[in-house]
């Protein structure tokens, strides 16, 4: 199990060092930003959505390595994906926050399910999916307001 956990630390310290999406998106249609009072970690989240689809994700942040090796996982992995496939993946990394059991479709992001026993820092590695789930679920409510026709007054 020691191999296992070195392998998971090597993860999150090579996301943490070389975060994978992290920058500005100039093109970006959709943006929120998150912060850990807690700790002081802040995260800014940006999306680049077609329709219901998000081509492109990155992000910037100031925090500490659980937090920016979980943000460079997540947009690394939302990147493709519908909003309620990414939505799925959130509840899924949540979960996992909760039980320490980590489902196949979090791939790398599974590095992180050790945290779950640290308790003061669950709220590092879920800030960006916290982030991710306020920025869709409000992307899901403009778009379907944008598509409500009004009815034709008589």
């Amino acid at each position: 199990m020691s191999a296992l956990k070195d392998l998971y630390k090597q993860v999150v310290m090579e996301h943490y060092r070389k975060p994978r999406q992290f920058g500005d998106l100039p093109d970006a249609t959709h943006a929120e930003g998150g912060h850990n009072p807690s700790c002081g970690d802040q995260l800014q989240l940006m999306l680049k959505m077609n329709g219901e689809v998000i081509e492109d994700a990155r992000f910037t942040a100031k925090g500490c390595a659980i937090s920016v090796a979980s943000a460079s996982l997540m947009t690394s992995m939302i990147r493709g994906k519908t909003i309620p496939e990414a939505l799925e993946l959130a509840e899924k990394f949540s979960l996992m926050m909760k039980t320490g059991e980590a489902a196949p479709e979090l791939g790398e992001s599974a590095a992180l399910q050790g945290v779950h026993t640290l308790h003061t820092r669950v709220k590092c590695a879920t800030l960006g999916w916290q982030t991710l789930r306020v920025l869709l679920e409000r992307a899901a409510k403009e778009s379907a307001e944008a598509n409500v026709q009004p009815k034709p007054v008589k």
